[in-house]
């Protein structure tokens, strides 16, 4: 039983230390479009460069070496920057705030469609700052702003309902996640620009409005995940080294 108590202490403690490796091996990104990104790492590709998300290298986005005007390392603590999604769009924090229910409502579809609630918190904070009844320009409704066409093709029958429009925008995001091999930027790319766009420039397309938006999305999601870690970590409880030499010893 001791050893087991031992072994269970020391790999809690690996896992702590493997965390908070990784999190001082991030990179934050300043693009010239005053976004930042926060990134594992990244890789010169010929006037490219390619940010990786996480260590596995399965997600990344691509940028033109031009357009980064800044890296620097940073650890967990610092890697949030204060530029909030909002300020990106110009929209009020009290227009960014959800209502109560539309979280909860997040992480259903989330447990249904196996992806992270907080992934779609922030494609509805880059689609329509949580507003239920927003409508674009070009006719795009609700909290994750489908088109009439696609609301009809997942069985959404009001867009301004948050259950149904939540529903049929995950649905249509899981798609595209399957469709591009689980890559988040071309996947948000896709259902900014759409997947023909994607598939005809063989990744994220040329266009200033898809590239911010799948910038601020990524930005809003770190965030989102640097917040979280945090406050598991301040949930912790603390040792003493003189404790972890004793659970060592025994």
């Amino acid at each position: 039983m001791e050893t087991c108590r031992k072994l269970a202490l020391l790999g809690a403690l690996a896992g702590l230390v493997g965390s908070v490796a990784a999190a001082r091996a991030a990179e934050r990104v300043t693009l010239r479009s005053g976004a930042d990104l926060v990134c594992d790492h990244q890789k010169d590709l010929n006037g490219q460069v390619r940010l990786y998300l996480t260590a596995s290298e399965e997600n990344y986005l691509d940028v033109a070496a031009a357009d980064i005007v800044a890296v620097e390392n940073v650890r967990a603590e610092d890697a949030v920057t204060p530029r909030t999604t909002s300020e990106a769009t110009g929209l009020s924090q009290a227009q960014t705030t959800f209502p109560a229910d539309i979280p909860a409502l997040l992480h259903q579809a989330g447990l249904e469609h196996h992806l992270d609630p907080d992934l779609l918190a922030s494609v509805v904070h880059a689609e329509s700052a949580g507003r239920v009844h927003a409508v674009s320009p070009v006719g795009a409704r609700g909290l994750m702003q489908l088109m009439p066409a696609t609301a009809k093709d997942l069985g959404v029958r009001d867009s301004f309902a948050a259950e149904q429009n939540i529903a049929g925008g995950t649905t249509y995001l899981d798609a595209l996640l399957m469709y591009y091999h689980e890559n988040i930027a071309l996947a948000l790319a896709a259902y900014n620009a759409g997947p023909a766009a994607v598939d005809r420039y063989h990744g994220i397309p040329p266009y200033a409005e898809t590239r911010r938006y799948v910038e601020r999305v990524i930005h809003d999601f770190n965030r989102r995940k640097m917040r979280e870690a945090r406050r598991q970590a301040s949930r912790a409880p603390l040792l003493s080294m003189a404790a972890i030499a004793d659970a060592a010893a025994k």
